[in-house]
């Protein structure tokens, strides 16, 4: 009797760990952001939603894995690191904002032109990474917070729980957002609401990367 109590207890302590990994993460990552936003926009368009889901929940989980398991640590608490990607971030970001704006004030395409700009896989690939990877904010989630607060659990057992926990949440967002975003892209067929939805996206870009670029500075 005391050896199944023993196993079912241990089953209780397993599953609340993983419950926790699961809610920290959700509290980091349900933000609008430019990631959740870069997902929204190729999803609306059916454009390799499913592959940018896929590459963002797996840079999750490395980062997640990392952060854990104390390897990269010492990268997050680095000025120059921080410095140095918030700048790269903010760059990439006012590029994409620009590129999205001169799309919004295009006179009328037809379908033809309209297929025509659609992001290949490379670049979907490409833009997805850097969404992804060139954004400070996602080490220090990932390598202090997330890894900070797995420094309780002593087992490696219990670390690798908590980090499947946090990774599951990152891999159901990101492939929700690409479904349910998919599910409305007949908006697409309306110039307007594109129009209106690319020019509140771009502005959106532009806010994250000056507070890229001040993060930058207060880094320094």
């Amino acid at each position: 009797y005391s050896k199944y109590t023993y196993i079912l207890i241990m089953n209780e302590i397993n599953y609340e760990i993983f419950i926790k990994g699961f809610l920290l993460q959700a509290s980091l990552i349900l933000v609008l952001g430019a990631q959740n936003l870069f997902i929204i926009d190729i999803g609306l368009k059916r454009n390799y939603q499913y592959l940018a889901a896929t590459l963002c929940a797996c840079c999750d989980t490395l980062l997640i894995g990392l952060g854990v398991f104390g390897v990269a640590t010492f990268l997050a608490q680095s000025p120059i690191f921080k410095m140095v990607i918030s700048l790269l971030g903010a760059g990439f970001l006012i590029y994409y904002a620009i590129l999205k704006l001169k799309k919004a004030f295009a006179k009328t395409i037809n379908q033809q032109t309209k297929m025509s700009q659609r992001l290949s896989k490379k670049k979907v690939i490409v833009a997805t990474l850097s969404f992804t990877l060139l954004n400070p904010h996602v080490y220090l989630d990932t390598f202090i917070l997330i890894g900070g607060f797995s420094i309780q659990y002593q087992s490696m057992s219990n670390k690798l729980i908590f980090a499947l926990g946090a990774s599951s949440f990152s891999a159901l967002w990101f492939y929700g957002l690409a479904l349910f975003s998919s599910k409305f892209n007949r908006i697409l067929n309306n110039r307007k609401s594109e129009k209106a939805m690319t020019i509140i996206t771009s502005l959106i870009l532009i806010y994250l990367a000056f507070n890229l670029l001040w993060f930058s500075v207060k880094s320094a």
